[in-house]
């Protein structure tokens, strides 16, 4: 996979040092919230594990159509009568019956539906008809029902108050019942869904077409036909940042990063091309200016997922999902999902809901030819089979900073956390404080342990290279040899163990080794008293260098030549070494050449194929990817 996410040991250390420097970071899980070092994958599912037999509303207002929580899934239906929406438990797999409990009440069709953030058993839907409806799930609901007569669900609060359709709906990710909802009528409004009032509303020029709340909930961004990006301070009800955005005619849409100060936007330029952008509020222009995507007429639907620091770009009307990774003010392009079948709709998970024992990172669920939809699983693959905490920082929770009330009076904060290790362990969720500075020292450790980087200047090899390659002259080596071998006897061979390493682990070590050991400079004084006895593979040689080389100086000019014997010998047995590696490196290449040369030829072979087939061509790449790194 080209991207940035190649090589987890190297990338992550790196990655949590800048992201633990950068201006823009509120919290401390910031720094290592992109810590998913490694390969990212999206992963189709099969179609009996698809939800099928839906009737998906084709109504053309722009919405993204579903939306998803850890229990639910709810869509826009396409029904007669009125407007209606279904809610799917998410266990509920395959084909559902053609008779199905849908949520009904409103009298034109359904734009637009939102989750609680803390209640995965409240809903919001917005209508054609210009009303707000609050929805509660039944207990134990389901779509299979013993009676001939399926019993539609009913609001539990009707909150009225625009005059014309209500186009967005969005709950507040910080304070609980607040929801705002934005109407053709040029109003948002904001509602305390315990009472039922409206005791806000923010006076819009333009009808909005996207909205998105920051991560205290104190603010909130839109964009609307005016081609304008606006910054709310929601409880002042008025803009506090108003900007030029995209300049082409189609929509654009607008998504508050989590807790970093941005904003990440979409849109079209003048010449049709669709554009990504980064805001930070306050600065009238993008950070970088707009930068173009592709020529592709499908709106770009923008999902931010704060975990691993990542944005997800849907376009309505391809079936591609590009995915870019957030570092030092830019957005470096990661990897694309592809799939023939275009999506209108798309919705993705809360974190608290992803799979963790299977690596899995974000999921989206895409709808297709508005009959079915369609999980899809961004994974990390790795063997280990703990837990990940390098890519599972801690994740909101359901417990919200403050009340309606308390919002409304002034207060701002961030929810609190749970730590994602106690669902992976079948616990309840361990609750973490919204700054949880106390829970960083164990989530960081794996990207501190390289800090002691003083170890790799210490290690001696470059030393014996240079011996190798320009020897001192005879008389040097002989007096050098002596004496070292006399002074270090005991430390040799412990420090060929410290210093000796090889990417081929297979073969094994020069047996010779302990001798140009001597020759070096010594780097540290280890002690003399050693508890591990030498391996076998190096018990012959180290009498040869006490014996033989510590004598040297001893003997007569004879001994010279001898010295010089046993140097070329080294030599050669050096060359025989290295000459076996780079044997063993042109096979491995030869292999990896032929594993890709199959996988091509496979999928020529194979075409568009069935899902299994498919499933085999991505896990020949999966390897084709592990040999490669």
């Amino acid at each position: 996979m080209a991207g940035r996410f190649v090589r987890a040991s190297k990338y992550q250390p790196r990655f949590a040092a800048e992201q633990a420097t950068s201006r823009d970071a509120t919290n401390a899980d910031l720094a290592v919230s992109a810590a998913c070092a490694g390969h990212v994958f999206g992963k189709s599912t099969r179609k009996e594990f698809c939800y099928d037999n839906l009737h998906i509303s084709r109504n053309a207002w722009d919405t993204n159509l579903v939306k998803a929580n850890p229990e639910y899934l709810s869509v826009n239906w396409e029904s007669s009568g009125g407007g209606a929406f279904a809610v799917i438990p998410l266990n509920e797999k395959g084909k559902l019956p053609d008779q199905i409990p849908l949520f009904r009440g409103h009298t034109a069709a359904v734009l637009d539906t939102d989750w609680h953030p803390f209640n995965d058993r409240i809903i919001a839907s917005a209508s054609d008809d210009g009303k707000v409806f609050v929805w509660e799930v039944p207990q134990n609901f389901t779509l299979y029902t013993d009676g001939d007569e399926v019993v539609d669900v009913k609001p539990v609060s009707k909150l009225t108050g625009h005059s014309r359709k209500v186009g967005q709906v969005l709950f507040n990710p910080a304070a609980e019942n607040i929801l705002a909802s934005a109407s053709g009528d040029l109003t948002i409004k904001l509602w305390d869904i315990g009472t039922g009032q409206a005791n806000l509303a923010l006076k819009h020029p333009d009808i909005v077409q996207s909205l998105s709340w920051s991560a205290n909930g104190a603010l909130l961004v839109t964009t609307s036909r005016d081609k304008k990006l606006r910054v709310w301070d929601v409880r002042q009800q008025q803009p506090v940042h108003e900007y030029p955005g995209h300049e082409g005619a189609k929509n654009s849409r607008a998504v508050w990063m989590g807790e970093h100060n941005r904003i990440a936007t979409t849109g079209f330029s003048r010449m049709s091309e669709r554009q990504i952008a980064l805001w930070e509020p306050g600065t009238k222009a993008p950070i970088g200016g707009f930068t173009s995507l592709d020529s592709i007429s499908g709106i770009c639907m923008p999902f931010w997922d704060d975990g691993s620091s990542c944005l997800y770009l849907a376009g309505k009307g391809d079936g591609n999902i590009r995915y870019f990774e957030y570092e030092n003010d830019k957005f470096e392009f990661l990897s694309e999902y592809k799939s023939a079948d275009p999506q209108r709709g798309i919705a993705f998970l809360p974190r608290r809901g992803i799979n963790v024992h299977e690596n899995e990172i974000m999921r989206a669920f895409k709808t297709i030819n508005d009959s079915w939809v369609e999980p899809i699983s961004f994974t990390v693959p790795r063997r280990a089979e703990t837990f990940q905490s390098d890519i599972y920082p801690p994740a909101i929770g359901l417990k919200p900073a403050m009340s309606a009330k308390e919002w409304l009076d002034g207060k701002t904060g961030v929810p609190a956390k749970i730590d994602l290790e106690s669902i992976y362990e079948g616990s309840a969720p361990v609750e973490i404080p919204a700054d949880f500075k106390p829970a960083v020292a164990p989530v960081r450790t794996p990207a501190a342990a390289p800090a002691p980087a003083p170890a790799p200047k210490k290690e001696p090899e470059p030393a014996p290279a240079a011996v190798y390659r320009a020897p001192p002259t005879a008389a040097d080596q002989k007096a050098s040899i002596s004496n070292m071998a006399n002074k270090y006897q005991d430390d040799e061979e412990s420090s060929d163990d410290e210093a000796e390493t090889s990417s081929f682990e297979e073969i094994s070590r020069p047996a010779p080794r302990p001798v140009p050991a001597a020759v070096r400079t010594p780097v540290t004084a280890a002690p003399p008293a050693q508890a591990k006895p030498p391996s076998p593979t190096k018990a012959t040689p180290a009498p040869l260098s006490r014996t033989t080389l510590g004598d040297a100086p001893k003997s007569s000019s004879s001994s010279d030549s001898e010295l010089l014997d046993k140097i070329k010998e080294l030599f050669e047995h050096q060359n025989k070494i290295i000459g076996a590696q780079s044997d063993k490196i042109t096979a491995q290449s030869q292999l990896i050449s032929q594993l890709a040369a199959d996988v091509e030829a496979l999928k020529k072979r194979v075409g568009p194929g069935s899902q299994e087939q498919s499933e085999r061509i991505r896990q020949l790449e999966l390897e084709l990817e592990e040999a490669r790194s």
